[in-house]
């Protein structure tokens, strides 16, 4: 162990953040396995790294004992009072080993040692940084790409994190030098250690996106009370203002319809409806399956939370949507099952229990 060593483990922790301390901690046990491998795993050992006098000590380990029976870690008691005076039965005796003794063995001991110690620290850093940053958007740079999985490599600050392809969003085609946002999702430990979970696919990035982008949401003027996604295919998200004055749809639009495009962009096109919340489940019901127009909402009977929608016979296809998309995202933002029938499906007998709509207020992306 020479001054370059000592000059290694400051430097790491300058531009790692990675505690002097701990390196050493390590270091000095992993010298210690190491000699006891080397000496058949018999001897007990302890070694001391100074980084003020920038040495490295060896110790081997004796119990003092009367009759000996295992020559490697035990001394007797004369011996032992040659040492010093002030040796009894049971103290331990330590006898500096010559640096020649395990010179050898260190140097490579201790290059194993700190990779491992360096990849184990910054994982514990990685994960207590980004414990803070759970739920939340962080800008990222691509700087590798999975030819064969698509899965990506993101640089996020010092570290480095895949993004894999199923947490991409669908169709979208990333290239090194992309500068993109990935959501937080989760913080996971592992066989292979701890890791933290991205995504662009999330609900509750887009929910992120519109706190960034829209003044109104961050300062708690206008709330988002519930979103249903299908990534880079469309999104409903529901809003309602706190503020008499401010209209929540036209906050999130934006002047020219510039914080709505911003957000579509970033999500590389998606489709957003913004519909207006309704503490009244039967008029949130109609509105979130805009543009269709709704002519009337009933509480079924044969279900807890299942609703009856009748719309006009020319109005089923645009609320049901393509591949039933704008029906299912309408049951994700209402948390509700909904049954869309049209109203020739319908028997003569009156239906008394029904709530009828004149409009919505809705933002809707073209048609659903």
């Amino acid at each position: 162990m020479n001054t370059e060593f000592f000059d290694a483990i400051e430097a790491l922790e300058k531009e790692r953040g990675i505690p002097k301390e701990y390196m050493l901690e390590r270091v000095e046990a992993a010298l210690v396995t190491a000699y006891r491998r080397e000496s058949g795993g018999q001897i007990n050992a302890r070694v001391e790294l100074d980084p003020k006098t920038r040495t490295t000590r060896m110790f081997k380990q004796l119990s003092v004992v009367e009759d000996i029976e295992d020559d490697k870690n035990e001394i007797t008691l004369e011996e032992a009072l040659k040492i010093s005076p002030t040796y009894n039965y049971g103290d331990i005796v330590e006898v500096e080993i010559e640096p020649k003794s395990f010179g050898r063995i260190s140097a490579q001991t201790a290059k194993q040692v700190i990779i491992q110690a360096i990849r184990e620290a910054e994982r514990g850093m990685l994960i207590k940084e980004y414990e803070s940053k759970k739920d939340e958007i962080v800008s990222a740079l691509v700087i590798r790409v999975d030819p064969m999985t698509d899965n990506a490599t993101l640089e996020i600050g010092k570290n480095e994190m895949v993004l894999f392809r199923h947490e991409q969003i669908s169709g979208e085609s990333l290239r090194v030098g992309d500068r993109i946002k990935v959501f937080v999702t989760e913080i996971k430990q592992d066989t292979k250690g701890p890791s933290v979970v991205l995504s662009r696919t999330h609900p509750g990035m887009l929910k992120r996106l519109f706190e960034l982008e829209v003044p109104e949401i961050a300062e708690g003027k206008v709330e988002i009370m519930s979103v249903a996604r299908e990534a880079g295919s469309r999104t409903k998200i529901a809003v309602r203002s706190n503020d008499p004055a401010i209209d929540p749809i036209g906050a999130c639009i934006g002047p020219r319809r510039i914080r709505k495009t911003n957000i579509s962009d970033e999500l590389s096109g998606e489709k957003i409806d913004i519909i207006k919340y309704s503490d009244t489940i039967e008029e949130f019901i109609a509105a979130s399956l805009a543009p269709a127009k709704v002519e009337s909402v009933i509480k079924r009977t044969d279900g807890d939370n299942a609703y009856r929608v009748i719309v006009a016979d020319d109005q089923l296809s645009l609320a049901i949507g393509k591949a039933g998309q704008n029906a299912r995202l309408a049951s994700k933002l209402v948390g509700c099952k909904i049954d869309i029938k049209s109203e020739s499906w319908l028997d003569e007998k009156p239906i008394t229990s029904s709530v009828s709509y004149s409009g919505v207020e809705a933002d809707i992306d073209e048609e659903a």
